[in-house]
């Protein structure tokens, strides 16, 4: 369902919530994501498109590196002069199945 231009939010929603989203989008669009490295930039898309379904404005990648953390991501941070986003992010089974599963609840409310 596409929100409307001056509709607000009608519900509060988690960053975790937000993120788990992101990543169930990235893995919608037939990208693979357990266990393999993946450079920031590379979710960055998905991250921007969770923002946007849930109408809240973007958060700092310090805050999205920070809420991967608690969700039993791995991330590395390599030097600034490798990347213009120096995070290396290893997304766990668990939290690609869960991810996964909260975003086709998400886009189909009648199944969950």
């Amino acid at each position: 369902m596409q929100p409307k231009l001056f509709e607000k939010p009608s519900e509060t929603v988690e960053l975790e919530t937000v993120i788990l989203y992101a990543l169930g989008d990235f893995q919608s669009r037939g990208k693979v994501l357990a266990n393999r490295e993946l450079a920031f930039d590379r979710l960055r898309g998905a991250f921007l498109r969770a923002f946007t379904r849930f109408r809240i404005p973007e958060v700092s990648e310090e805050q999205i590196v920070q809420t991967l953390k608690e969700l039993g991501t791995t991330v590395t941070k390599v030097p600034n002069y490798v990347a213009k986003r120096p995070y290396r992010i290893i997304i766990t089974n668990q939290t690609a199945s869960a991810s996964k599963d909260l975003f086709l609840k998400k886009r189909n409310p009648e199944i969950g």
